[in-house]
């Protein structure tokens, strides 16, 4: 099962993935994080300190994976819970040399990553940011990379089992069932 949680910034999307994956803070196993945020600044330090904070407890092993996802090797059956999807998309889209690599390239990446990690595990939670829900006017290459992770939380909408938008720390159920949203696409055709 995949469920897709996403939310803009300080919503709550992570504590909320966190508690539904392991049960509302029932340590019943061992789960996977795999974080893919850089610790490049004080400012990301700082976040990357409170998730780690936030997890104490939980039952959670972390590992570091910034680009690459397909190389993991999961234990099969553990839960996993991958944050975050936009910076996944920033570390696959952005090259050292400051420009890009090809969007849908970047995409399907990223989504084969997803689909491999999803094969091992029949708890995938996903969380992503709400990026384009604010204004336009952004420098040509921030807009390239808001399309790419329109294109890819599109996709992992698609392949999601449960999709929650977190607004406020409020979970709000876009979709519950697969089955549900396959027959809908059927009936829309």
């Amino acid at each position: 099962m995949i469920h897709l949680v996403t939310g803009g910034s300080g919503s709550g999307k992570s504590e909320y993935a966190e508690n539904w994956l392991t049960g509302r803070n029932k340590k019943d196993g061992t789960y996977i994080y795999i974080a893919t945020m850089q610790p490049y600044t004080e400012e990301t330090m700082k976040k990357i300190e409170r998730h780690h904070r936030l997890r104490a407890g939980k039952g959670f092993r972390t590992l570091e994976k910034y680009t690459d996802l397909s190389e993991l090797e999961i234990p099969k059956n553990q839960g996993i819970l991958l944050e975050c999807i936009s910076n996944l998309v920033a570390n696959e889209l952005y090259r050292e040399d400051g420009t890009l690599n090809d969007l849908k390239e970047t995409k399907e990446k990223v989504l084969a990553g997803v689909r491999r990690l999803s094969n091992s595990t029949t708890r995938l939670v996903i969380v992503t940011n709400e990026v384009n829900a604010d204004i336009n006017g952004y420098s040509e290459e921030t807009e390239k990379y808001r399309e790419c992770i329109g294109m890819v939380n599109q996709s992992l909408a698609e392949l999601a089992d449960i999709v929650t938008e977190v607004v406020y720390g409020i979970p709000v159920c876009i979709r519950k069932e697969q089955k549900k949203y396959e027959e809908y696409k059927k009936n829309m055709e």
